[in-house]
């Protein structure tokens, strides 16, 4: 259990690293940081459990018993706490994408990252094509495209032109 706690949380910085222009929270990436640390604390755990079913210590065994429900309850509050918060998360996100796409030029650092994301989550915008029309870059370019990163990849010769919705 803990080496799969340790995987996952390594998973989700590892995935997350790249996306680190829009959790500007630094708080966002907390949660896998918490799991990194419950999966060595249980490693400990499991390792006393170990001792104790080695030395058949009655006490041992209740004190490793008691450890884990512990755990177990601070795992199901975690649960808990993210199902109920996860529209704050998400708001906030939504409202850190904004700001970032409000900064894309095309040139700038923010703009890879926009790019990066819009391609690698198959996307195009924070909702949708039409969120770029609000953008300073939409309206300095003055023809009514979107980024070719919004572009599908099965489509050929793609402009990103808001008249050909289809292709985006």
């Amino acid at each position: 259990a803990a080496a799969g706690l340790s995987y996952v949380g390594g998973y989700v910085i590892n995935t997350y690293k790249s996306y680190d222009n829009f959790l500007q929270d630094k708080y966002a990436l907390l949660p896998a940081v918490i799991i990194i640390c419950i999966a060595v604390v249980m490693f400990v755990i499991g390792l006393i459990g170990c001792c104790a079913t080695f030395r058949e210590s009655r006490v041992g065994l209740g004190l490793f018993l008691a450890i884990i429900l512990v755990i177990f309850i601070a795992e199901v509050s975690a649960f808990v706490l993210g199902f109920v918060y996860r529209e704050k998360v998400k708001t906030d996100v939504q409202g850190t994408m904004r700001s970032v796409f409000e900064k894309y030029d095309g040139k700038n650092p923010e703009s890879t990252v926009v790019n990066y994301l819009q391609e690698q989550l198959h996307c195009c915008g924070v909702k949708n094509y039409s969120d770029w029309t609000t953008t300073q870059w939409f309206n300095s370019t003055g023809n009514s495209s979107v980024p070719l990163s919004c572009c599908r990849e099965d489509v050929k010769n793609c402009t990103g032109r808001l008249d050909q919705p289809q292709e985006l």
